[in-house]
C-alpha cells in the first residue's frame, strides 16, 4: 500500500496546477493518470487560461481588472453561485502570481476576443497562455509523456519539437511536479474511491497485475475530466452529441471517479450540459473542434440558415443542440480558397478524404448541391445570403457586427464561385461541464450541503462556476487551475490528516 498527502486524479491543466502547487508547498504528490499520456483535453487546446487581473494582463497594458470582469460575469452568468463566483474572482490573480514565481512557468497574453458584448469585455480578451518550450529543453520523462495535438495524436504520430499552447502548458506543470519530488503514474484507471470513518482516504485503481489502492493523508483532488467518453451518462444526463464527436482523447473520460464519489453521497448538478462547438465532421466519424469561418454559410438539414455562423462556439453548438434537423448541419461554401474549409478546423483532413466518404459534398451549381445533400431550401438561402453579402449587412443574423465576428474575418462574403462544397458538420464537444457540486473551496458536498471529508474536485469532474455560460477564451482551464489550487490550500490547511502509513 502507498500513501502520500495528496493524490491527484488526471492529468490535465487544473489536475497538475493542484499538484504542482502541492509539491511546491513540501506536500508529497502522486498523479494518476488513466491513460498512457498526460494532459488529455487541455493538451489539445490552444492553452488559453481566463484568470482576469493578473500582472500578465498589467505586463500587456490591456484594459483588464478583476472588477471588470466581476462586472462582466454579473452580466452574463445566469443564477451563478456567489461565493464560488467570488473565489475564482480573487484568486486568479494570486494564482498567476505564484505561477510565475517558479522558473519553468510563465505566461503571456493572447490576443482572443471574448464571447459576449457586455460589460466589462475587454476588447481583443484577457485570455493569458503558456509560452512555447522546446522539447529538447524538457524532462526527458516529461517529453516523452505530454499528449501530442489532436491533429498527431488521432493518428498515432508523436509530438512536435516545439510545445504551445496545451502542450507547453502540460509539459510546464508536469516539470515543476517531478521537480518537486511528485511522483506520477500513467495507465492507472481509478476503479474507486476508499473511504475510513466517513473521510475520504485514497483511490482504489486497477493494474495489469491487479488492484491497487493508493491513500492520500490529506486529500484525493478528482480532476479527471467528465463523462463526454460515455454514451449512457450523456444519456442518463441528458448531453447532447455522441461520444464519437468529442474532443476529449479517445477511450478516455468515461465518468469512473464521478460515479464514485456518487457512490459516496457526493451531490451533483448536470444543468450545464457542456462546452460545446460546431464539429467538422471526419471520415472516420469523429469531429473537429471548428471556429472562425472566414467565408460560407451553415444551413440545416432543409438548407435554411438558424444562426450567425461566426457566433463564438459554444453559443453556435448551443443553437445547433435546438433543433434535431440541426444535426448533422451542412457549410455550404464556394472555391475562393481552393476548395479548402474556409475556417480552423483541428484536425480539418484531407479534401479528397472528405469527397470520398461523403463529408464533404461537391457540385457546380447550388441547385445541384442542394439535390446532393437533399436540402430543398439551399437555393433561396444561398440567394438571399448573397443579397446580403453585396449589401454587406445580415439583415437575419447580424453576422459581422460583434467584435468576435470580425477578430476571425467574418464579414459577409457572398457565396458565387464555383464549384460549391458542403461540409456535414456535427455536434462536437470540449468536454461535458455538469458534476460534483463543490463549495468555494473546491470541497465535494452532499446533498445536505455539508463536505465529504478528504474530496476535492475541480474542471469538468465538477459542476462549472460558469454554469450553462462560456465566458470567454480559457474559461474551463482557468476555472479548473483556480479550484484546484483552492482545493491544496485547503488540504494545507485541513485539522485532520490521515495517520495511517
Amino acid at each position: 500500500m502507498d500513501t502520500w498527502d495528496v493524490v491527484v486524479v488526471g492529468s490535465g491543466g487544473g489536475a497538475l496546477t493542484g499538484a504542482a502547487l502541492a509539491a511546491k508547498a513540501g506536500l508529497s504528490v502522486c498523479v494518476v493518470e488513466k491513460t498512457d499520456k498526460l494532459g488529455g483535453t487541455s493538451a489539445y487546446s490552444g492553452g488559453a487560461c481566463w484568470l482576469p487581473g493578473s500582472q500578465v494582463q498589467q505586463r500587456a497594458g490591456i484594459a483588464d481588472s478583476t472588477e471588470g470582469a466581476r462586472s462582466y460575469l454579473a452580466a452574463v452568468l445566469e443564477d451563478p453561485d456567489e461565493e464560488r463566483v467570488e473565489a475564482f474572482l480573487a484568486t486568479a490573480p494570486r494564482l498567476v502570481a505564484q505561477l510565475e514565481d517558479d522558473p519553468d512557468l510563465d505566461f503571456e497574453w493572447l490576443p482572443f476576443s471574448e464571447y459576449y458584448d457586455a460589460p466589462g469585455r475587454v476588447p481583443l480578451g484577457r485570455s493569458i497562455q503558456p509560452t512555447s518550450t522546446k522539447r529538447a529543453e524538457l524532462p526527458e520523462e516529461v517529453a516523452a509523456l505530454v499528449r501530442p495535438p489532436v491533429e498527431r495524436d488521432r493518428v498515432g504520430e508523436g509530438g512536435r519539437s516545439t510545445l504551445s499552447g496545451g502542450q507547453a502548458l502540460i509539459a510546464r506543470l508536469a516539470t515543476v511536479v517531478l521537480r518537486e519530488g511528485g511522483e506520477v503514474r500513467t495507465n492507472l484507471p481509478v476503479t474507486g474511491l476508499l473511504s475510513e470513518d466517513g473521510r475520504v482516504v485514497g483511490v482504489a485503481a486497477m493494474t495489469p497485475e491487479g488492484p491497487v489502492e493508493l491513500r492520500a493523508r490529506r486529500g484525493v483532488l478528482l480532476a479527471a475530466g467528465g463523462f463526454e467518453g460515455n454514451q449512457a451518462m450523456r444519456d442518463e444526463h441528458g448531453v447532447p452529441g455522441r461520444t464519437a464527436w468529442t474532443m476529449a482523447p479517445r477511450q478516455t473520460n468515461t465518468g469512473e471517479p464521478l460515479a464514485a464519489a456518487v457512490a459516496l453521497g457526493a451531490a451533483t448538478d448536470f444543468s450545464a450540459l457542456g462546452w460545446f462547438c460546431p464539429g467538422l465532421e471526419q471520415p472516420d466519424g469523429g469531429g473537429s473542434f471548428t471556429l472562425g469561418f472566414r467565408s460560407g454559410l451553415m444551413v440545416d438539414q432543409r438548407g435554411r440558415r438558424y444562426a450567425n455562423e461566426s457566433l463564438p462556439y459554444d453559443r453556435f453548438g448551443r443553437e445547433m443542440a435546438r433543433a434535431p434537423e440541426r444535426v448533422p448541419s451542412w457549410f455550404v461554401f464556394d472555391s475562393r480558397e481552393d476548395g479548402r474549409l474556409p475556417a480552423i478546423a483541428m484536425p480539418e483532413g484531407d479534401p479528397e478524404e472528405h469527397l470520398a466518404a461523403g463529408t464533404w459534398v461537391r457540385a457546380e451549381t447550388i441547385e445541384a448541391l442542394a439535390e446532393a445533400i437533399g436540402a430543398p431550401d439551399l437555393a433561396s438561402t444561398v440567394a438571399r445570403f448573397n443579397e446580403d453579402a453585396a449589401r454587406g449587412v445580415d439583415e437575419e443574423f447580424h453576422r459581422g457586427e460583434d467584435e468576435y465576428d470580425t477578430f476571425f474575418g467574418g464579414a459577409l462574403t457572398p457565396c458565387d464561385q464555383a464549384p460549391f462544397h458542403a461540409a456535414r458538420f456535427v455536434l462536437s464537444d470540449l468536454g461535458t461541464k455538469g458534476g460534483l457540486v463543490t463549495d468555494a473551496r473546491g470541497r465535494v458536498l452532499r446533498e445536505d450541503g455539508s463536505a465529504l471529508v478528504g474530496l476535492y474536485a475541480a474542471g469538468n469532474t465538477a459542476a462549472s462556476v460558469f454554469g450553462p455560460v462560456y465566458p470567454g477564451p480559457g474559461a474551463p482551464l482557468g476555472s479548473a487551475m483556480v479550484f484546484a489550487a483552492l482545493a491544496v490550500e485547503d488540504m494545507q490547511d485541513a485539522d485532520s490528516v490521515l495517520t495511517s502509513s
